[in-house]
């Protein structure tokens, strides 16, 4: 492969990776905007999306189309529920206690899956099977260009919901003020439900696209998790537009250290963006400081 055909591999291997992260940093932000809490969980319903998906395929011999469907509806319903059962009955869900809930709904998640679907990795073919496009000497997988297609398809739906519909604009109104959106008749802890649904759909959607590509087992979850957070910190938590731009800068990044360094520091890239986005600006890219409250 020449100079020109390996940039543009590791490109659009990078984009497609970091599409992925920021599905699952969208989960993040979604859920941090209505209660202020970090959603350790995100990365297994990745996971699970995954997981739920390729059994439906070997078990009913669905269409790869239709048993991601069904995954992403699935992980969703899973995401809504743990709400309603675990977060909805406490009094006063503080950040801090929602954030250590998430934790212990991530080690269940992470057993009931392994449980259930077993420990054996598992996929399914691609959207277009495995088959490859070629451009310039670069050899791209269909599935890349898929999971691009369907993450632009994704982050288009979320910001036409957030800016058109009146369930969107409610969930808007309870993350900027939740005192103000409670006068004005907006049922703030509903709107708790509904981030939970979309953060669960999101990590559903990125589990169920990238699975054909790199397999799923029910322990990959916690690397994804982690990911898509450094990804939501680079770009700003809280920051819908922030998780796209995070997520396509720690894909590229990690895409070009594999590819010129080596691949042994592709997991180690993460780490260090979140490092140095922690020191350097710890409200993100597209982040805005904290205003204190007098």
């Amino acid at each position: 492969m020449d100079s020109a055909g390996t940039v543009l591999q590791l490109l659009f291997a990078g984009i497609g990776t970091g599409s992925i992260y920021a599905l699952v940093a969208v989960g993040f932000n979604v859920i941090f905007k209505s209660t202020d809490a970090i959603n350790f969980s995100q990365g297994e319903w990745v996971m699970m999306g995954g997981m739920v998906a390729a059994a439906t395929v070997t078990a009913t011999a669905s269409p790869v189309w239709l048993a991601c469907l069904f995954a992403v509806l699935v992980v969703t319903g899973v995401g809504m529920a743990s709400e309603r059962l675990v977060v909805f009955p406490i009094a006063k869900p503080t950040p801090l206690l929602i954030t250590l809930i998430s934790i212990g709904l991530a080690i269940c998640t992470k057993s009931a899956v392994m449980l259930v679907l077993g420990k054996n990795p598992a996929g399914y073919p691609g959207f277009a099977g495995d088959t490859a496009v070629h451009l310039a000497g670069a050899s791209i997988h269909s599935q890349t260009l898929s999971i691009i297609a369907i993450t632009i398809a994704f982050m288009v739906l979320a910001h036409l919901f957030f800016e058109k519909t009146l369930l969107g604009k409610a969930l808007r109104a309870a993350a900027a003020d939740r005192d103000a959106a409670e006068l004005a008749g907006i049922r703030v802890r509903s709107t708790v439900l509904w981030s939970f649904g979309i953060a669960a759909m999101a990590g559903a959607v990125a589990g169920a696209i990238i699975t054909p590509l790199t397999f799923t087992s029910y322990d990959h979850g916690t690397m994804l998790g982690f990911k898509g957070f450094s990804a939501a910190m680079l770009g700003g938590l809280g920051n819908l537009y922030g998780s796209l731009l995070g997520g396509l800068l720690l894909g590229l990044l990690e895409a070009f250290a594999s590819g010129y360094i080596s691949s042994h520091f592709k997991d180690a890239v993460a780490f260090l963006v979140l490092l140095v986005i922690l020191f350097w600006r710890p409200t993100g890219l597209m982040g805005t400081p904290a205003v204190e409250k007098v």
